[in-house]
């Protein structure tokens, strides 16, 4: 997975500061690699395999001793534990419930520790993308959600989704923060000039 380079961070960047000149919103974009390293779940799947299919071929067959059959049930889970490390095999084994609440979890995070709950206005925008999750969501402060419904940002949302996963995220960006600008416009109007957060592209890379 690679994440956006200097140059499309500063297409990215030019797009939040043409937004943001005829809007009073402070909207913040977060590309995050992956929303968790998911360890766990390779070590999961190879503790139930192993505990299930040598104790299952051993009952029905019986040709495995107590200490042969405990042999098999490390070797399996060692084996598996090697095979399910390699890129995007043992990711394929999260369930989708899961990596949505990571990375929802995250983006809530991220709305915070950008302080986006603390400007002039309560009209922060956060714009988050996590890459390995196939993930987008839109998370505004008091100050838009009264003024513009979740229905609109949905729609939005959607169609980034659609770009995230076709390897597009720098399209999709670009025309995320455009189309958030002609609602922001219209409903949150620049009143005075400010700039309270930065415009640049907040990279999370992978975890380790």
């Amino acid at each position: 997975m690679t994440l956006l380079t200097n140059k499309e961070q500063q297409q990215v960047a030019s797009a939040i500061s043409e937004v943001e000149r005829e809007t009073d919103a402070e909207l913040v974009t977060v590309l995050a690699d992956a929303s968790d390293n998911y360890s766990y779940i390779p070590l999961l799947w190879a503790g139930i395999i192993a505990l299930l299919i040598p104790g299952t071929i051993n009952y029905f067959t019986g040709s495995l001793g107590a200490d042969w059959l405990l042999m098999v049930q490390w070797a399996t889970f060692i084996v598996l534990c090697l095979l399910l490390q390699f890129p995007g095999v043992g990711h394929r084994l999260i369930p989708r419930p899961v990596r949505f609440w990571r990375a929802s979890n995250m983006a809530r995070r991220q709305f915070l520790e950008q302080n986006l709950h603390h400007t002039e206005g309560g009209v922060g925008m956060l714009v988050f993308v996590s890459e390995a999750e196939h993930y987008v969501e839109i998370l505004v402060d008091q100050g838009i959600s009264s003024r513009i419904g979740d229905d609109v940002w949905e729609g939005i949302v959607k169609t980034f989704t659609e770009r995230v996963r076709s390897g597009e995220t720098l399209t999709g960006f670009l025309e995320c923060i455009k189309s958030c600008g002609q609602h922001l416009r219209e409903q949150v109007p620049a009143t005075h000039e400010k700039n309270e957060l930065p415009n640049h592209l907040v990279l999370i890379p992978k975890q380790s």
